[in-house]
């Protein structure tokens, strides 16, 4: 059926049958696509079916390629996609991004013919939900330098338009976008997480309060809610039925028993917490956080693993600063793992990736000369024997022509930020604070990580204690792998090395990546959900971003209940 010429009569036509004639003409170019795209290539601001157009250049692209002839009259293509929206809540996204109502509420009908030009606004709608999740599945929806500029992502290269013309063509829109998200394990374990938490929206979660504390043995009338809220979140096991009436009276009791002395130091150990079972402050605020609120803190995460490169390396040292570990990684098995100290709040460790091309032994430590005014020159004031006790030399100048000066011969509380025309260099030895060894990957942050002289500080729980750079717990460990198969780097040549304190340098045959990331969530190898404080205060803001929508609206929380 033909749509009636403008001024001439034309009787009226139910919803039902226009949305049954919607695909009619898909086969036509189609002026209402070039008027649209006109439109946004001008710059404007383009609103279809009440959903504004947010992959502007992408649909510019894709449609001038297809010399603007509609793309969606496959039933099954349309289907596939409102399927695919529909299930982004499960990778930390929000289906409204998508036009989800609209998608859901006219796509899914059967073909035929319409107005063209409501044919033209679903055509776009359904090219821009599938050309943004797309984005937003592979580079995540945030830009992270928006969030935090101490943070680099490896943004992929890759022509959305004609994704999306080879899924359509081979009519297979979900697995498309499917193979677009991140393929770790380790991001399939969060999104697994994230599907068991849903589970958990509605259930009252009253505060609980913090004090007094609660030790084994104790009666507390806070007891069987702390049971409940344990079993909820997996640190308590299930009854089976055999046992069930041995657990409700267990699990009604006011005392601190077993079962408790088992799950709650386990507790604490995956939120980063000492397992010493104690119910204190720290125990109390993770175990009031609600489930919503976890998770927001994985959807933070889950967007942070879109951030990476696809591939990770073979081979590959991967420390993540907010849980502060590093692991080593070959052929996807992971062979080491170590603590490490990361920078403080106000010296943030930088997220990055690079590869460590090289070890320093016996390294010098030339003081960078921030940490020389706020750090050292504080030092040298108060103590005038600090710089011999501490094998440190002073010169005046930089590079070849720098001098060494005495610095007995300086007035050292003459010198300030902007009088400063000095450079502190610490010799090897015990005392330096680089250690023995630097695993050196020049980068614009001089940031490394190396061996530290205060072994005591990893037995800190929580470790923010450097000055950016990544203090390794067993440096020597990580140096004799990374050098494995250089036959003039044994184990017996390192010592040597390090026997005659002067510095050397080791180069890799074949450099190894380093990746420096911030997860306050994930899912180790055993299945258990980890959660850590937000030590540089960078999940909330990101998870304002997340909820945020297209209009710049922040989406609400759901209340305590």
């Amino acid at each position: 059926m033909q749509g009636a010429r403008p001024g001439s009569f034309r009787p009226l036509l139910s919803v039902p049958i226009v949305l049954t004639l919607l695909f009619s003409q898909l086969a036509h170019s189609d002026d209402g696509i070039i008027n649209r795209i006109e439109a946004l290539q001008a710059g404007h601001s383009v609103t279809v079916l009440d959903s504004p157009l947010m992959a502007k250049q992408a649909l510019t692209h894709f449609y001038e390629a297809r010399n603007f002839n509609l793309a969606w009259g496959s039933y099954n293509a349309r289907r596939q996609l409102a399927q695919a929206i529909s299930e982004v809540s499960d990778q930390g996204l929000n289906p409204t991004d998508y036009h989800h109502e609209t998608i859901a509420a006219l796509a899914l009908q059967p073909e035929g013919s319409s107005e063209q030009e409501l044919q033209a606004d679903l055509d776009l709608v359904l090219s821009d939900a599938f050309l943004l999740l797309a984005s937003h599945l592979q580079d995540g929806k945030v830009n992270p330098q928006s969030i935090d500029a101490e943070w680099a992502a490896n943004r992929y290269e890759r022509d959305m338009h004609t994704v999306l013309d080879t899924a359509l063509r081979e009519d297979d829109i979900h697995q498309a976008l499917q193979t677009l998200r991140p393929s770790s394990p380790n991001y399939q374990r969060l999104v697994s997480a994230r599907r068991t938490l849903t589970t958990l929206l509605g259930q009252p979660w009253p505060a609980l309060e913090s004090k007094p504390s609660i030790r084994p043995g104790d009666n507390d009338p806070r007891l069987p809610e702390i049971r409940r809220r344990l079993m909820l979140l997996g640190d308590i096991p299930t009854a089976d039925n055999d046992a069930q009436d041995e657990f409700d009276a267990i699990f009604t009791s006011e005392r601190y028993t077993d079962e408790l002395i088992r799950a709650v130091p386990a507790f604490q150990a995956r939120h980063g917490l000492e397992p010493d079972g104690i119910i204190g402050r720290q125990t109390f605020t993770a175990l009031n956080r609600l489930p919503v609120e976890r998770i927001r803190q994985l959807d933070a995460n889950l967007e942070r693993w879109r951030w990476l490169p696809e591939d990770l390396g073979e081979t590959y040292v991967l420390v993540n600063i907010a849980g502060f570990d590093m692991v080593l990684v070959r052929n996807g098995e992971e062979v080491q793992r170590q603590k490490v100290i990361v920078g403080g709040p106000y010296r943030q460790t930088p997220v990055f990736s690079d590869r460590i091309r090289y070890l320093a032994f016996n390294p010098t430590w030339t003081v960078p000369r921030k940490l020389m005014i706020e750090d050292q020159l504080p030092l040298i004031r108060r103590d005038p024997d600090y710089l011999t006790r501490m094998n440190f030399k002073v010169y005046q100048g930089w590079g070849a022509d720098r001098m060494e000066i005495d610095p007995a011969t300086i007035d050292w509380h003459s010198l300030s930020r902007d009088n400063f025309p000095y450079q502190l260099v610490q010799e090897p030895g015990p005392y330096n604070a680089m250690g023995q060894v630097k695993f050196m990957f020049p980068n614009q942050y001089d940031v490394y990580l190396h061996d530290t002289p205060g072994q005591s500080l990893f037995g800190r729980t929580e470790r923010t204690l450097s000055s950016g750079c990544i203090r390794v717990e067993k440096p020597m460990e990580l140096a004799e792998w990374l050098l494995e198969g250089n036959s003039n780097w044994s184990r017996q040549n390192i010592d040597r090395a390090i026997e005659m304190r002067e510095p050397v340098n080791a180069v890799l045959r074949t450099p190894v990546t380093v990746h420096l990331q911030y997860w306050t969530v994930w899912v180790d190898s055993l299945g258990i959900i980890q959660f850590r404080n937000d030590i540089y205060g960078r999940d909330q803001k990101l998870i304002d971003a997340l909820r945020m929508d297209a209009h710049g609206d922040l989406m609400p929380t759901p209340r305590r209940q």
